[in-house]
């Protein structure tokens, strides 16, 4: 019973009995066997994660975190895209992952946290199911996020404390969801300290790096070009910076480039992106937390309390900004 419930990661054993028997599974290379598992309770040990259109980057960093979390915590993490042009068989993926799979909940990547036809199946099945950085009807289900509002109002009032009043935005593919709230927060933060912001300097992007190569160009284009472009997500900052290099304009003596998210692509570009750090393996952890804990098997958290789980941002300075000369 107490390597049972080492094993299930409950709280009712001793640190000391803990370690011993934590030891024993890393001596005798232990691996815990699935169909008996789910032949002893009712679990199935799966969890499902969907998603869709989202830069590679992001997506990496979430999948490794959650299948990290998931190994620790004896499940297994099965991965299903939706493909927005083929709606009818991404539903019926789903309700493989749910009748055929039985996995015992569903984590949902943006933008299809807010897909009104994912979010009726899940609903409908009264499975549990996680939400990452949804934007509408938050009452419904579980939710990761940070404050993308928040975050955002902060990278741009640093760039104005930097010098900057002329500063375009890149904005993210569409008008929901992470995409709206960041172009919500460049705005007010503009508005918050008397800079106005010309049309010619709000550019659509759609999240992707030529989306950012195109926008840049288009940007460096102006007769009064930016002193400083921000741009809602590092895909897209990668971009801009590539455009810089195309019209030999360096960044930053002559224009500061941030991003957001710091996946990994930050810091392999050059010069290194500044950005906002999302926690991304942090909400990927806490997803298969609340999932794996059993708290949410009716598919409602146990109070409204639960729903909510924003995590903190932090705004990385690195070489692509500076202080205006």
């Amino acid at each position: 019973m107490t390597v049972s419930r080492v094993l299930n990661n409950e709280a009712k054993v001793s640190e000391d009995k803990r370690k011993k028997v934590l030891d024993a599974v890393k001596a005798l290379n232990y691996r815990p066997n699935v169909s008996a598992r789910r032949l002893a309770s009712s679990k199935s040990f799966f969890i499902g994660l969907v998603y869709t259109d989202l830069p590679a980057s992001y997506v990496s960093s979430f999948l490794l975190g959650a299948l990290k979390t998931c190994r620790s915590k004896g499940y297994h993490l099965i991965v299903d895209e939706y493909l927005p042009d083929n709606k009818t068989a991404s539903l019926s993926s789903i309700n493989e992952l749910i009748d055929v799979t039985r996995v015992d909940g569903i984590i949902l990547l943006p933008p299809i946290s807010d897909n009104e036809d994912v979010l009726a199946l899940l609903q409908k099945a009264n499975i549990p199911y996680v939400r990452v950085a949804p934007d509408a009807r938050l009452d419904i289900a579980p939710y990761v996020c940070i404050d993308d509002y928040n975050a955002a109002y902060k990278a741009t009032e640093q760039l104005i404390k930097q010098g900057h009043s002329k500063i375009a935005h890149i904005i993210g593919s569409d008008a929901q969801g992470a995409s709206r709230l960041r172009y919500q927060g460049f705005l007010d933060a503009l508005r918050s300290n008397q800079i106005s912001v010309p049309p010619s300097y709000i550019v659509q992007g759609q999240f992707t790096y030529q989306s950012g190569v195109e926008a840049g160009e288009q940007l460096m284009s102006l007769d009064d070009k930016p002193t400083a472009i921000f741009a809602a997500n590092d895909e897209m900052a990668a971009g801009v910076l590539t455009a810089a290099h195309k019209k030999r304009i360096n960044i930053p003596d002559e224009i500061s480039v941030v991003g957001f998210d710091d996946t990994t692509l930050a810091t392999t570009v050059s010069p290194h992106l500044t950005t906002v750090r999302q926690p991304i393996d942090a909400m990927a952890v806490l997803a298969v937390e609340l999932l794996a804990s059993g708290k949410f098997s009716d598919g409602k958290p146990e109070s409204p309390g639960e729903y909510r789980h924003v995590l903190d941002f932090e705004f990385i300075q690195r070489e692509s900004s500076q202080v205006i000369k």
